[in-house]
């Protein structure tokens, strides 16, 4: 094949909305992950009730798990751009094993903080990889594709993990905790068979070319900007966790009806994120970032005035739709502004605003809860998705997918 018609075949490949087979083996890998992750699911139950220690100490504990994510995420980008994505996956995943496995052993408030803390950061510290890595080999125009074909995977993981953990906690956590750790050790060697490195070279400029460097600013401003606004995106997001079953207890409702209704967003996010997907892809960003976020804060913003079951429904199917369009067209649009060889530091500051709201949402939802009420929370709420759709509107505006 001569170098024109290699030339072209690229070419044609890049203009064709497919979806390789690196991706596939990390999809896969991703999705059996998630499978196996009981965990997360558990980890405030194994504290409790298996270890004995008190409900505020499993606060303590889960609230270290998300400070490890943070720093996680951060780390894992970095060291992806640094050393190589496979390096850093295979490191990252081999690290969550082990933390897993020895949460099963661990003994002591100490060793239980500590190791809960290490099983956060290890679990996130691959988030950021695996992202970069689909930014890296995905064409520009499908990565909105593959990103919510990864955000599908994702959610189907953690729905069937939860019911399969709960059947398989009745036979002792130890079995459990295990088997996490081999699933995980399993995965992190296939990925690391079958996707090789995917790190681009850094494009080296001449030093004193001003254009290029104006480029570079206005890229790194555009960019933190649109990571701030994430950030009370991640904010409202948390808010689902946190506010909405302290608002229906107060409304007289039960655990299990928040259950039912939260059931859910994870329903609609099965059913719906693949096809809307599709339909996502043919418009440039700006446009399902708005409407994504005016529908998340419209929806949370909504159960100020839910009283029954059918209401609260109605607003988690109003704010899931928001979600659906914001999650994979965000993470393509992290991919869209930054250079290929920083995809990971960058993929990994957007993973921190998530680790980051998990961890302020919490504090900031229940002290307005406690002083401010309820309806004056959601109020808000509807008011900052206004204001993330505003400052997405204002970042985006114009641009297109390529």
């Amino acid at each position: 094949m001569t170098t024109d018609t290699q030339s072209e075949a690229r070419e044609a490949a890049a203009a064709r909305p497919g979806l390789p087979r690196a991706f596939w083996w990390l999809w896969t890998a991703t999705l059996v992950n998630r499978l196996g992750g009981f965990v997360v699911v558990f980890l405030s139950l194994y504290v409790t009730l298996e270890r004995g220690y008190s409900a505020s100490f499993a606060g303590f504990v889960t609230t270290l798990y998300g400070v490890g994510g943070a720093v996680g995420a951060i780390g894992g980008g970095l060291l992806a751009d640094r050393l190589g994505r496979r390096a850093t996956l295979l490191g990252a995943q081999l690290l969550s094993a082990l933390t897993t496995g020895a949460l099963a052993f661990a003994h002591g408030r100490v060793a239980l903080a500590v190791t809960a803390c290490l099983i956060g950061l290890a679990g996130n510290a691959s988030r950021p990889v695996v992202q970069a890595v689909v930014a890296d080999v995905v064409p520009a125009k499908a990565r909105v594709r593959a990103f919510a074909l990864t955000y599908w995977a994702v959610n189907i993981g953690v729905s069937v993990s939860a019911a399969l953990a709960g059947v398989l906690a009745q036979h002792g956590y130890l079995p459990l905790f295990l088997g996490e750790a081999a699933v995980t050790v399993l995965c992190a060697l296939t990925v690391y068979a079958a996707v090789p490195e995917t790190r681009p070279d850094p494009v080296r400029r001449p030093s004193a070319d001003p254009v290029a460097e104006a480029g570079d600013r206005s890229r790194r401003r555009r960019f933190l900007a649109f990571v701030a606004v994430t950030f009370l995106v991640a904010l409202l997001m948390q808010e689902v966790s946190t506010a909405l079953p302290l608002t229906m207890a107060g409304a007289g409702h039960t655990a299990r009806d928040y259950g039912l209704v939260i059931s859910l967003n994870a329903l609609l996010v099965v059913a719906l994120q693949l096809p809307a997907g599709r339909v996502i892809a043919r418009y440039g960003p700006a446009g399902p970032l708005v409407l994504g976020a005016l529908l998340l804060g419209g929806g949370l913003g909504l159960t100020a005035g839910a009283a029954s079951l059918p209401a609260y429904a109605l607003t988690v199917v109003v704010w899931t739709v928001g979600e659906i369009l914001l999650a994979p067209t965000s993470m393509a649009v992290v991919a869209e502004l930054v250079p290929g060889h920083a995809h990971g530091r960058h993929q990994g500051m957007y993973s921190f605003v998530w680790a980051a709201a998990a961890c302020v949402a919490p504090a900031v939802s229940g002290y307005a809860l406690d002083t401010v009420g309820q309806a004056a929370l959601w109020g808000a709420s509807a008011a900052l998705g206004a204001l993330a759709a505003t400052g997405y509107f204002l970042i985006l505006r114009g641009r297109r997918s390529d």
